[in-house]
């Protein structure tokens, strides 16, 4: 049956409520009652609810239809899938509509919560009874999301796994692990699968009310509302943003939106901050390079707030993030700026031109990068699909030299952070700039930087050239 959600032209979601504990009972009827209403809140085109048809090969094959047809990204769920309102929005309001699992860092696996590997937030590796994932780091947890690009793949996919479904190939299973091998095949056929971790919220498939009862026990005990806040917060960023920026601007999110404030409004206030932090260095006295320094200070902790903002409200989008890039460099060169004149002198000049094409070498770095491994990926998916199979365990998979030891760091606490900050991130440049400008004079900091930057120059050389051999 179809349903209409709220009106939206990007997502619609595929339930497949064909086992015995879709009809469960809850508070608000079944669980089937209630994860319909829950996708009633969500901006979802249309939820099509697969029923009981003939077993695991036939309810794929509706899978597959409803994809050939879709005109948006598709969302496939269990009905018998007990999760947070919110975990349903890391997928489903995600801006992207990209291709992604929800999936937990928990490792426990179970029948209902197939191993899934997890690398540079992508899942490079899914089980299920019949797949084995060799250095599983997490688990996923039934929700799977097919953008529009990849719903082609995904149809066939589901078609293949009819046919190895309905002649025995495949074992054992049955239409419990519908999903669990939907992203099986995904992983397998080389497409690009975005992790969505689920953090300290829950989703657990169930199979009898005690379970049912635990889950929904388990979901009352967490608050989604400071859960999205806490979300909102990037936990992979720089040690000073950790430490000394996020630690406040957390508390600002809700009243920002509450005022209905944009990112775009905020990263407009933090640019003009900068600005202004510029005239004050220009102004070149000890209390006006102190007043500069805060000033930039409270620039940089606008700056955060502005991506933290955009996560809590779901309206951030590739031409933000471009702009929010755009704004940050314009910010740092001006204050370079305005360093060099309050400083005077010819020589302040070359090492304020230093500084600045040692930042644009280095962002050259990293972009250029980037752009390559995205061709190289986009390439590959034109010209051939890995070589994959539905029918054979994945081969593990072990990290070697410069990487493999990158890799192995990264368990490691204070290794991680030293490894955050050597690069010079933005946040450390802010502190770097600041505390010496305040502290001491423009010399002291454009040297500053041309040290450090070289340092984090040569060490992302390597890493790019490591990553590029492999």
């Amino acid at each position: 049956m179809t349903r209409g959600g709220t009106t939206s032209p990007h997502t619609g979601v595929v339930v497949l409520a064909t086992t015995p504990a879709c009809g469960l009972s809850c508070t608000d009827g079944t669980l089937l009652d209630r994860l319909s209403d829950q996708l009633a809140t969500l901006p979802v085109r249309e939820v099509q609810v697969v029923t009981p048809s003939g077993g695991l090969g036939a309810d794929l094959r509706g899978v597959a239809k409803i994809a050939r047809t879709a005109t948006g990204a598709v969302a496939v769920l269990p009905g018998d899938l007990v999760l947070h309102t919110e975990a349903l929005s890391l997928l489903l309001e995600h801006p992207a509509h990209d291709t992604g699992a929800l999936v937990c860092r928990d490792t426990a696996a179970a029948p209902l919560r197939p191993p899934v590997r997890v690398e540079g937030a992508k899942v490079v590796a899914a089980g299920s009874s019949f797949h084995l994932v060799p250095e599983a780091n997490a688990t996923f947890r039934g929700l799977l999301q097919a953008a529009e690009a990849d719903l082609g793949v995904l149809a066939d996919i589901a078609e293949e796994l009819a046919e190895l479904a309905d002649t025995g190939r495949l074992g054992p299973v049955t239409p419990v692990e519908a999903v669990d091998l939907l992203l099986v095949g995904l992983v397998r056929s080389g497409v690009a699968v975005r992790a969505a971790t689920l953090g300290p919220l829950h989703a657990d498939r169930v199979t009898g009310q005690i379970s049912a009862d635990n889950a929904l026990a388990k979901l009352a005990e967490v608050d989604e509302a400071k859960v999205k806040v806490e979300t909102a917060v990037k936990h992979d960023d720089g040690f000073f943003a950790t430490y000394f920026v996020s630690t406040w601007t957390r508390h600002l999110i809700k009243p920002a939106a509450t005022l209905k404030l944009t990112p775009n409004t905020v990263t407009g206030v933090s640019v003009g901050l900068a600005l202004l932090s510029a005239v004050w260095f220009s102004a070149g006295t000890p209390g006006a390079r102190l007043a500069a320094a805060g000033l930039l200070y409270l620039s940089f902790a606008l700056d955060c707030l502005d991506g933290q903002l955009a996560r809590y409200t779901r309206t951030f989008s590739p031409l933000g993030a471009w702009a929010d890039g755009m704004a940050d460099r314009l910010k740092e060169y001006v204050v370079y700026i305005g360093l060099a004149a309050g400083f005077g002198g010819s020589g302040i000049w070359y090492l304020a031109v230093a500084a600045m094409i040692l930042q644009i070498v280095r962002h050259a770095v990293d972009y250029t990068y980037a752009g390559a491994a995205a061709d190289a990926a986009r390439v590959g998916a034109l010209w051939g699909r890995p070589a994959r199979s539905l029918l054979e365990s994945e081969d593990a998979r072990r990290a070697r030299g410069v990487l493999g030891l990158a890799q192995r760091l990264e368990r490691d606490t204070a290794a991680r952070w030293l490894k955050k900050i050597i690069v010079l991130p933005i946040g450390e440049r802010t502190a770097l700039i600041a505390i010496t400008a305040a502290g001491w004079n423009a010399r002291v900091t454009f040297l500053s930087l041309l040290c450090w930057g070289g340092v984090a120059a040569l060490y992302q050389l390597c890493g790019r050239i490591a990553r590029s051999a492999r």
